[in-house]
């Protein structure tokens, strides 16, 4: 005999069954025998059967078992089965719910209720044993095996516990071993009934109830659990991926600002590629290379800058003299839109050469102002005997006068060594240098533009000022008793040499550029000097238009005791600003 799992209804073959799925519970509506709940297909509602019911549908199977062996199970006796049944079912709910509404009113014997309680107690019980024997309490795939497995096991006797191979086994035992026990009618029981709070399963006994309740609980937990898990999951790797962002962040800042400092270090000569004698050779070797040079000429130079630097003096390759005589005949003769005009002192022109080009411009500023000085009687005190150095040799006596103590910050900056670098150097160095060879001088800080464009106005009146004292009644060429002037501005520096006031009031500069060569310059020398040659002289208020501009003016000599009064302040560096 089969039995459906949805309605109870027997039938004796397979086919059977499958007809009678299909006619009353595929093609009709499928509704729970148990809570009434429809609108779901077979296969959903054979799981809810064995999910929320499990414990009533394993109750529903040991009675029909219990009916097939007292009542057999021939067709003509299919009747007498269902009412058997029905009888049972009957009995086992008034013995479960005494105090329940639909109580029955029917009295059972005292014996025989007691052994029917036993049976409803060991079936409603029956899987709660189950998942107590279990160590730890299973989520909901678990119980759903569980189940399963607690469904589809060996039969086991109701009455006894005893497990038979198979159901022929276990009928044949409940005939001989617990007939009695089925000939006793059921009577009505006093156990009340326990109603689950979260899926409606009634329960006769509350410890049942209790584990079952548990159950709820630990798969809600698990639930929450896993929410909790998943949410701290989440969290946990949007605070990695953060972390990593940062890291990722910080490696690229770190990495800019290396390759900035880097950069900075070519810029100002400070990445140990070597100075001024190296720079010197390597690009007379590429000349060579490129057929510009004969190597007999290279040979030539390269013997002429070693003995160059042995002595310390430049050798004069780059130097061009006469030109301050030149511009006192071109401003006497000509320039007739020039209204007056102040020079310097002489003054040498020094350019870059293949051994400073890119880096050299302060170190050929410092020449200029050195060569006007040791032409310039009022300082032979204090540079008696010297000559125009060479590059190295600058930056030599630049390392002897902070090992003397000037500008100790400066000095930091470029880690103490000039010497063997291409270390650029500014107002600061050249005024480090004077003062420590007693030439009185001061920087002049135009740290900001003054006029429309960003202009500097103030520059230019400064320098006139600097130049002439008097500007009235003076003659249209003055050859002043001044030196140059040291002009500092971001990435160049120059040297000022004069200016001019125009016929309509307007200033221009005189500047000497070290990037300028040689033989641009020694076009100045000729007798009729042409005035778009003075184009590279000459610099208006709208040619100078740098965020910062610092001139480095020589004012006299200084005593050993104002030397060393100037040493000691040189370690707090300090300008005079205009404005």
């Amino acid at each position: 005999m089969l039995s459906c799992d949805i309605c109870g209804e027997t039938v004796t073959s397979e086919p059977d069954m499958k007809a009678h799925l299909l006619i009353v519970h595929m093609e009709n509506e499928v509704i729970c025998p148990f809570c009434k709940l429809s609108g779901v297909n077979y296969e959903e509602m054979c799981f809810h059967i064995e999910t929320a019911h499990f414990e009533q549908n394993a109750l529903e199977r040991n009675f029909e078992r219990i009916n097939t062996v007292q009542y057999g199970t021939s067709d003509n006796k299919k009747d007498n089965t269902l009412q058997c049944k029905k009888e049972v079912n009957s009995g086992i709910h008034s013995a479960c719910a005494s105090n329940h509404p639909k109580s029955s009113a029917q009295s059972l014997p005292k014996a025989g209720t007691l052994k029917h309680e036993a049976i409803c107690s060991e079936n409603l019980t029956k899987s709660g044993k189950f998942l107590k024997s279990r160590e730890k309490r299973p989520g909901l795939t678990e119980i759903k095996g569980s189940i399963y497995e607690a469904m589809y096991s060996p039969p086991e006797c109701p009455f006894c516990g005893k497990i038979e191979k198979c159901s022929q086994d276990m009928e044949t035992h409940v005939k001989t071993k617990h007939a009695n026990i089925l000939d006793t009618p059921l009577e009505d029981c006093d156990q009340p009934l326990y109603d689950c709070p979260m899926c409606g399963l009634i329960c006769t006994n509350y410890h049942i109830l209790q584990e079952h309740v548990v159950l709820h609980l630990e798969e809600n937990s698990l639930r929450q659990g896993m929410d909790s898990v998943q949410c701290s999951s989440d969290l946990e790797l949007a605070h990695q991926l953060q972390q990593e962002e940062d890291r990722k962040r910080r490696s690229e800042e770190s990495r800019q600002e290396i390759e900035e400092f880097r950069k900075l270090q070519r810029q100002y000569g400070l990445d140990n590629s070597g100075g001024y004698k190296q720079q010197q050779l390597r690009n007379m070797e590429i000349e060579v290379n490129r057929g510009r040079m004969h190597p007999s000429e290279f040979h030539r130079r390269k013997a002429e800058m070693m003995e160059s630097l042995a002595i310390g003096i430049d050798d004069g390759k780059t130097k061009t003299s006469g030109i301050i005589e030149a511009l006192h005949r071109y401003y006497q003769n000509a320039a007739m839109d020039v209204r007056r005009v102040w020079l310097s002192t002489v003054v040498d022109h020094f350019h870059s050469s293949l051994g400073d080009k890119g880096w050299g411009c302060g170190y050929r500023n410092f020449q200029m102002l050195l060569s006007s000085l040791l032409q310039n009687d009022a300082y032979d005190d204090c540079l008696k005997g010297m000559s125009v150095p060479c590059i190295p040799k600058i930056q030599s006596m630049i390392e002897d006068a902070w090992k003397e103590g000037f500008d100790p910050q400066g000095a930091s900056q470029l880690n103490n060594r000039l010497q063997g670098t291409k270390a650029w150097i500014g107002a600061c160095e050249v005024y480090t240098l004077l003062t420590s060879l007693r030439v009185k001088c001061h920087i002049v800080d135009f740290h900001k533009s003054t006029g429309p464009l960003g202009t500097h106005p103030h520059l230019f009146e400064w320098i006139l000022n600097y130049y002439s004292s008097e500007r009235e009644g003076s003659p249209k060429v003055v050859c002043t008793s001044k030196p140059p002037l040291y002009l500092q501005h971001q990435g160049h520096s120059r040297t000022v040499v004069g200016i001019e006031e125009r016929k309509n009031r307007t200033l221009c500069l005189l500047i000497f550029d070290p990037g300028c060569p040689s033989r641009e310059m020694q076009k100045l020398l000729k007798q009729d000097i042409e005035a778009s040659s003075l184009k590279q002289l000459r610099k208006s208020v709208g040619n100078l238009k740098h965020k910062q501009y610092q001139v480095v003016a020589v004012e006299g000599t200084l005593s050993p005791e104002e030397k060393v009064a100037r040493r000691q302040a040189s370690e707090v560096f300090t300008a005079e600003k205009i404005p």
